[in-house]
């Protein structure tokens, strides 16, 4: 008689068991990034607004709209001066003081990272921008883009009120222009462009 070859149902089991706690290491640990991500996309959001106020309580301007920046950092060797506007008027209402804001930022150390007036990038890959009353929200904004609509709510159900078009941060699909408005409800497949108040 032949002695029959094969796996036992203990043994069966026990792989079974095995690939199930891959699985749930894999998917737990992609939870942890993507929860270490959204994090670090809130920090963002507290570290500019604190550089920004360090750079006003320092130099009595807002960085972008800081007349005396070109006087402060004049060229030196390869390094062109900074930018300053030629009138200030208290807000981040041009291109080129939202272009310049992050060159003051770097310049004054108080962002790293980048070079002059490069865009930072978040987490997810998308630009942060700064702005001027953006979204109904009065004042200087912070807004980060390409944030698929779960990112995007649960963001702002961590510094807000979890509602797209109410409170200090608010979203719109698609990019930021001029003519953007807060959408109602957020979308899980759709991407946002969510701005926060300084």
């Amino acid at each position: 008689m032949e002695k029959q070859v094969g796996f036992t149902l203990i043994e069966i089991s026990i792989v079974l068991v095995i690939i199930g706690l891959l699985l749930g290491g894999v998917l737990k640990g992609q939870e942890l990034i993507e929860n270490a991500k959204i994090k670090r996309m809130n920090n963002d959001f507290s570290g500019i607004a604190s550089a920004t106020y360090s750079y006003l309580d320092r130099y009595s301007a807002i960085p972008g709209d800081d007349i005396n920046a070109a006087t402060r950092w004049p060229a030196a060797g390869s390094v062109p001066a900074a930018v300053s506007p030629t009138t200030s008027t208290g807000a981040l209402d041009t291109p080129a003081k939202v272009a310049n804001f992050w060159d003051h930022l770097r310049r004054s150390n108080l962002i790293v990272g980048g070079i002059g007036t490069d865009l930072p990038v978040h987490a997810f890959g998308g630009v942060i921008s700064v702005a001027d009353g953006y979204l109904k929200i009065t004042g200087p904004v912070i807004c980060m883009d390409n944030i698929n609509g779960k990112r995007a709510e649960i963001i702002d159900r961590q510094l807000d009120d979890g509602k797209p078009d109410s409170g200090t941060l608010r979203a719109t699909s698609g990019t930021l222009g001029t003519g953007a408005t807060g959408d109602t409800v957020y979308t899980e497949s759709t991407k946002y462009s969510i701005c926060k108040q300084m």
